[in-house]
């Protein structure tokens, strides 16, 4: 049986005409685009030129949800009270999917962004509330970190989740992601990411920074588009997965 793996990157984050990831060359690469939706990044022109790309690729497209926090880029924690919260995810998911279906694509999945997803790992009103707008949209799959309470609250409400893993982001021992204030957040060796893809793709599970080892039977693998040298990062992940006779293909 063929070995697959859906690798997915966070796209559209260009505002104001100021790309920080070239959208064009990750596409080329990835089997999941997860598009800003403008409330951390992305305005409506550059993000329906991003799923007119994924479109013509045939790379899924996700909505990529976030806090409303263009100047933090979504990764500061932010308190909501979860209806604003409901309403905001069920907000940013409707406008994508507008502009995918002028485009020839729909949201097929939706990814919450930076702080959000963090802080649905452990806090259950946000993450309520993220499953509440996702559920007032459709029965969407939710793409979550393993192990966060939102993936019990979004199966209890009948959704499907996609677990999730980091190509690109250092762990902690108990599963969740080094803080991004931390020196050794991010990983930046392409021996060292590439290793990190195969050994989820192959064994279901990642080495944290204490070298532990995290059982996170990921269906799909994120590299961050914003990254230094990504393009060249997801390539050489892509060549080892080539290499290994691994499929790259999206979960749905």
């Amino acid at each position: 049986m063929t070995v697959t793996i859906d690798l997915n990157a966070d796209l559209g984050e260009t505002t104001a005409g100021n790309p920080v990831a070239d959208d064009a060359a990750m596409l080329d690469m990835v089997s999941s685009a997860n598009v800003a939706c403008g409330f951390h990044a992305g305005d409506a022109h550059s993000i329906a030129q991003t799923v007119k790309a994924a479109a013509e690729r045939g790379v899924v497209v996700g909505a990529h949800i976030g806090y409303n926090d263009i100047a933090g880029f979504g990764r500061r924690f932010m308190e909501y009270s979860p209806a604003e919260l409901a309403d905001e995810t069920l907000y940013q998911i409707g406008a994508l999917d507008a502009l995918c279906r002028a485009n020839g694509t729909a949201v097929s999945y939706v990814k919450p962004h930076g702080a959000l997803y963090n802080a649905i790992v452990h806090h259950e009103a946000q993450a309520q509330a993220v499953v509440d707008g996702v559920k007032a949209f459709g029965d969407l799959p939710l793409m979550l970190l393993p192990g966060a309470v939102a993936c019990d609250l979004a199966e209890k409400a009948g959704l499907r989740v996609i677990r999730e893993a980091f190509s690109d982001r250092n762990y902690n021992p108990d599963g969740t992601l080094v803080s991004r204030t931390q020196d050794n957040a991010v990983m930046h060796d392409p021996e060292a990411v590439a290793a990190r893809v195969l050994q989820v793709a192959t064994k279901g599970s990642i080495t944290a920074v204490d070298g532990s080892v995290l059982d996170v039977r990921a269906e799909s693998v994120c590299t961050h588009g914003d990254s230094p040298g990504a393009v060249e990062l997801l390539r050489g992940v892509v060549k080892q997965l080539g290499d290994q006779g691994i499929e790259i293909r999206s979960f749905l």
